[in-house]
């Protein structure tokens, strides 16, 4: 759960600045299907994305084309629903501790991430369980507070 708009977390996850933001610093995308989204972290590695499906302010999907073995054919789909505290909680009443929680508990949006398509659960995919976790925190709190915890300091507790 979000205490920002849809807007503002759809931004954050289909532009560069945005991506910047909260998930790598050298993040090379834009908000267009067919387009190639470039994720780098470090000088050796980086992961490719084809954005192949965008719903302004609902829905962000990616096909993993360029990565580590395990991460290409995967599939990653960001999924928003927004909506007033009230009205959320009536859906989703499992979200009522972070509800709780929001400091923006006028305005919430609910970000579902399914990574799909993994051919195994391997250490890798532990670790990326993990990772995306650290990641998602990192996006809650860039929209939440104008800064996120970007790669390589999304464990850190404190920048």
């Amino acid at each position: 759960m979000i205490g920002a708009p849809p807007e503002r977390i759809y931004q954050a996850i289909t532009t560069r600045e945005g991506l910047a933001g909260w998930w790598t610093p050298d993040a090379e995308a834009k908000p267009q299907p067919g387009s190639i989204a470039r994720f780098p972290f470090g000088s050796g590695y980086f992961k490719e994305m084809k954005v192949i499906e965008l719903k302004p302010f609902e829905l962000v999907k990616w096909d993993c084309i360029a990565g580590a073995d395990e991460w290409i054919g995967t599939t990653l789909s960001f999924t928003l629903e927004s909506g007033d505290p009230v009205t959320l909680l009536a859906f989703h009443p499992e979200m009522g501790d972070q509800m709780r929680q929001l400091k923006n508990s006028d305005k919430a949006t609910l970000l579902t991430l399914k990574h799909d398509n993994w051919k195994d659960y391997t250490p890798m995919f532990a670790e990326c369980s993990y990772t995306w976790a650290r990641f998602l925190r990192s996006l809650k709190l860039l929209c939440e507070t104008g800064k996120g915890r970007p790669w390589p300091h999304q464990h850190q507790t404190v920048l």
